[in-house]
């Protein structure tokens, strides 16, 4: 069985209505940490900057997978940081409807060098993204451990949309 290439694009439902229709409210789009800004587009993509799993403007999972976190709390927290993506997003776009697909997401993990699950947390989010776009619109990803993070993070996700042009 082949896998299906991702260039799909779901049609129907827009991504703000499958979002109300999951009970998802999205949380106040994340602020710098740095000298940078959150998003920025080329074309038909939306760049951001990598996320974290913040809620309330506070770190809400902070350790490591494989020393004091689990793979559950880490899927949670990917979960958090690509909602703040998504909230970036809409910061940026002024409503979720323009998004078309996610094309690529990367999730960067802070984990001990025993620690190889990185796919099973990774899963936490993908499944979000799914849920939003759809099966058929796909998303490549890399996912990979680290030493460390910015904030003690567990996770910090990367994330590239595809965007309708500017009517």
């Amino acid at each position: 069985m082949l896998a299906p290439s991702g260039n799909k694009l779901v049609t129907g439902s827009s991504p703000s209505s499958r979002l109300s229709e999951l009970g998802i409210v999205l949380p106040a789009p994340p602020t710098p940490l740095g000298a940078y800004v959150e998003s920025s587009d080329a074309g038909n993509l939306l760049f951001l900057s990598g996320t974290l799993p913040v809620v309330n403007r506070k770190l809400a999972i902070s350790g490591r997978l494989g020393e004091n976190l689990s793979v559950r709390e880490g899927q949670e927290a990917a979960r958090i940081a690509s909602l703040n993506a998504l909230a970036a997003a809409k910061q940026h776009l002024g409503n979720l409807d323009r998004l078309k697909k996610l094309v690529k997401w990367t999730v960067l993990m802070a984990t001990t060098e025993q620690f190889t699950e990185h796919a099973a947390v990774a899963d936490g989010a993908s499944d979000l993204f799914v849920q939003i776009f759809g099966p058929e619109a796909g998303h490549v990803r890399l996912v990979y451990g680290v030493q460390s993070l910015p904030v003690g993070a567990p996770v910090i996700v990367d994330t590239i949309f595809e965007i309708e042009p500017t009517p």
